[in-house]
């Protein structure tokens, strides 16, 4: 199976469909389940929140999600094109054309430019925005020529998203994108995030320990012992400007 780098990218409907979706780590003689029959749908344009303890499956969950991982049984659909079983070179496609992706820790290289850093990415995707635009996108116009050293941790957070929405990716996943920031500057980041969901119709997935994070989502997905045990809708989304915790 190849997924086709052509292919337009969809505004409305299924982006990820999961059914029965188990991840097992062995480790010597210990299996450490950390999923465990996931099912769940994630549609074009939602913001969803994952949310949970240390150890709950989050990450796992993601980065299943993300092509970083495979599960261990189960079946993971996107777009029509099962990831469950796929060869390496077909997930490195979907990563490199379909999913941008932002950590914790910002992943920069020290020694070049903001502007450089998110041209490593415009560089090699199929329709990509350009570094300017990207860093407009999360409002470092004036900063893109900075270097990492020059950058506030936040700035560096919000370098870390431009370069990851630089190719428009289908799907946007953020690990703790706030959890090494205070909050005032974690509030800017998640703005950024905010405004890439809502103009350029990312779905976007958020890990958090936080629940008031989990306030400016449209779906929240609550996770336990690798198991999805509760998914809320909000009535309405808390705009990222309006958390306070």
């Amino acid at each position: 199976m190849i997924i086709d780098p052509t292919a337009p990218p969809i505004s409305t409907g299924v982006v990820f469909e999961a059914h029965g979706l188990r991840k097992v780590y062995h480790t010597g003689e210990l299996d450490v389940v950390a999923l465990d029959s996931v099912d769940l749908e994630l549609n074009a344009g939602e913001l969803v929140c994952l949310l949970g303890a240390s150890g709950s499956g989050k990450s796992t969950l993601l980065n299943i999600l993300g092509g970083l991982d495979v599960p261990t049984s189960g079946s993971l659909v996107y777009k029509g094109w099962p990831l469950d079983g796929a060869e390496e070179n077909t997930l490195t496609q979907f990563r490199r054309n379909c999913v941008g992706f932002v950590f914790q820790f910002y992943n920069l290289i020290p020694s070049l430019t903001a502007r450089e850093n998110v041209a490593l990415i415009t560089g090699i995707a199929r329709d990509p925005m350009t570094p300017e635009e990207a860093l407009e996108m999360v409002g470092l116009s004036a900063r893109m020529d900075h270097f990492p050293s020059q950058l506030s941790g936040g700035e560096q957070q919000r370098v870390a998203i431009a370069r990851a929405i630089a190719k428009r990716p289908e799907v946007l996943l953020c690990d703790e994108p706030t959890g090494a920031l205070d909050v005032t500057t974690g509030i800017v980041v998640l703005e950024a995030v905010e405004r890439i969901n809502r103009e350029l119709g990312t779905l976007t997935v958020i890990i958090t320990h936080n629940a008031v994070i989990s306030e400016m989502a449209d779906r929240v997905l609550h996770l336990s012992d690798g198991k999805i045990v509760k998914s809320t809708r909000n009535a309405s989304r808390q705009s990222a400007s309006g958390l306070k915790w």
